[in-house]
């Protein structure tokens, strides 16, 4: 097996050369998406004619990929699967690339790797360079002004709303997300306030939990998330009242499994009930 798989890489390196020329100036006509936020950008930018590969998770609950997308073959972040697909182009969710990335360079196959995004301001980064990558720099422009339009609708709305309501995100594994993360950046751009009072990720701390209340609470990652002994939101009582909390809303998890061109679809959700909550509180009063 390993003399296979030496004689394979071997023959990658031998073509390399001449692939890289062929491909220079010219758009990549053979792309795979190695993750999830990959897949989600690849999808944007419509590339259903030369994408030949997604990410296994795109058959996973928490993966909002168009069915054009499902019905390709799956790649993992793995040299030898990856250039057995022979694609011109990889595209790499942030963070992901390292060492494959570096293989698959030295051999001649383009690579782009998604930049970290904690709000929308860097999904239009990525949107731009990738589909500068592409060759898809006016579906990119679409894209990003369809995204500028859609969140100056949220800020209308939220003024019309007047009073803005607490909300509290709280995830399958009982953490929530504070100041500089891309949930809280889609929260606030419905206008409303983070219930929680903290930078980052928070993680799962029953007894803090039993303190919180907000006027809206959004879950997500119960009903569609992965499975596992980390989601102790599903079971531990400290949680129940923030489950039964009314008005509370639960988001697909593909809204927001990265920062993705689809979180506006969560921030989209949120004004929703923000627009509930004050339409239900003017009429009490």
């Amino acid at each position: 097996m390993r003399a296979q798989v030496a004689a394979f890489m071997w023959a990658c390196v031998c073509v390399a050369p001449d692939r890289a020329e062929a491909q220079a100036g010219s758009a990549p006509q053979r792309v795979v998406s190695s993750g999830l936020c990959a897949d989600a950008y690849l999808a944007a930018l419509g590339e259903s004619d030369t994408v030949i590969a997604a990410s296994w998770q795109v058959h996973q609950p928490v993966s909002a990929a168009p069915d054009w997308l499902r019905e390709r073959p799956v790649a993992w972040v793995d040299a030898e699967r990856l250039l057995r697909l022979d694609p011109d182009l990889v595209v790499f969710a942030a963070g992901e690339g390292g060492r494959t990335a570096d293989l698959l360079s030295r051999h001649g196959i383009g690579v782009f790797e998604l930049g970290w995004a904690s709000d929308f301001a860097g999904i239009e980064t990525n949107l731009r360079e990738l589909g500068q990558v592409l060759g898809r720099e006016a579906e990119a422009s679409r894209e990003i002004a369809e995204l500028s339009a859609r969140l100056d609708d949220l800020a209308r709305r939220a003024d019309v709303r007047g009073r803005q309501p607490e909300i509290l995100y709280l995830s399958a594994s009982g953490g929530s997300a504070g100041a500089g993360t891309f949930v809280d950046a889609a929260l606030r751009a419905t206008g409303a306030i983070n219930a929680v009072d903290a930078t980052g990720w928070t993680r799962s701390d029953p007894e803090h939990a039993l303190g919180l209340s907000a006027d809206i609470v959004v879950t997500s990652f119960f009903r569609d998330g992965f499975g596992g002994r980390m989601n102790r939101a599903r079971h531990h009582s400290a949680y129940a009242h923030l489950l039964a909390a009314e008005p509370r809303i639960d988001i697909p998890s593909g809204d927001w499994s990265c920062a993705s061109p689809y979180l506006i679809h969560a921030a989209e959700r949120m004004a929703d009930a923000a627009d509930r909550w004050a339409r239900d509180a003017r009429e009490e009063n």
